[in-house]
């Protein structure tokens, strides 16, 4: 099966959304994908820590070690290094987490919600997360087993590394681990939010997916059909205004609602 599905319109893209979700053992729709929504079709899974460039992975203790340091006036949840980062990631700084959700409407917001990108085709990256806990090493994959879940908590992963060196060092192969957060605030829950996790910062998640093509598929979103896309969100109120409340959110969604579909440069509504 190839990795890239083209949407060639809406009804179509529903259905690789929502492809495989039905679970015979439960009889019910429970997807096993994650999804994470991209403007560009061609940016590649690079966390905020890569964008970083220059000498970053010597940078990245640096980053959160003066993040914990001057956030002490304000509520940092427990002294965990991986609620640490969920937390920093959270509030934009820079580190090796990748965002993703477990809502595939959500991913579709991320993937059409930028106006200066309408040229160019979206994509939507779908991951199999149950089955990529499979790959996990035998210590982390006994921790899994063990709570009956398929992503960890910050608290269960505590108990087998409690350090970004021991991760880094808990075993000779690439591996992922999906990493829920604390539910610190609105934009968390309301975005049905995770985040990658890999044993080294410079390791980019295309590579090791790219050695695993079973565990996913992209859904490739043509430009021609972002307008219709963005519109029906916004009607089924999948909007900034939701996902990421305040005042920002607020008015990032009133900007795009009020922009024009068609930019005029010779328009002057002052003449």
């Amino acid at each position: 099966m190839p990795r890239d599905l083209i949407a060639r319109n809406w009804n179509e893209l529903q259905e690789l959304l929502f492809k495989d979700s039905y679970d015979e053992k439960l009889g019910r729709y429970r997807s096993e994908y994650i999804f994470r929504g991209l403007s560009d079709a061609s940016y590649q899974l690079k966390t905020s820590l890569m964008r970083l460039n220059g000498p970053y992975r010597d940078l990245e203790r640096h980053l959160l070690r003066n993040f914990r340091k001057y956030a002490h006036r304000n509520p940092v949840s427990g002294e965990s290094v991986w609620n640490l980062m969920a937390i920093a990631q959270h509030h934009g700084l820079p580190t090796r987490l990748l965002d993703w959700t477990y809502s595939p409407y959500i991913a579709l917001h991320f993937a059409t919600a930028n106006l200066q990108k309408f040229d160019l085709d979206g994509v939507i990256w779908c991951v199999n997360y149950i089955k990529s806990s499979e790959l996990l090493p035998p210590s982390l994959r006994s921790i899994i087993k063990e709570e009956g879940s398929n992503v960890f908590t910050p608290q269960m992963l505590d108990a087998e590394c409690s350090s970004l060196k021991q991760l880094d060092t808990i075993h000779n192969q690439k591996f992922v681990i999906f990493l829920e957060p604390p539910s610190m605030d609105e934009r968390i829950v309301n975005q049905h939010a995770l985040f990658s996790l890999m044993p080294g910062s410079c390791l980019l998640m295309d590579d090791w997916l790219h050695d695993y093509p079973d565990l996913f598929y992209r859904i490739i979103i043509p430009a021609s059909l972002k307008w219709e896309i963005r519109d029906k969100l916004d009607q089924a109120n999948i909007t900034e205004r939701v996902l990421f409340p305040g005042l920002d959110g607020l008015s990032s969604w009133l900007k795009r609602q009020y922009s024009p579909k068609e930019i005029n440069d010779d328009y002057n509504p002052c003449r």
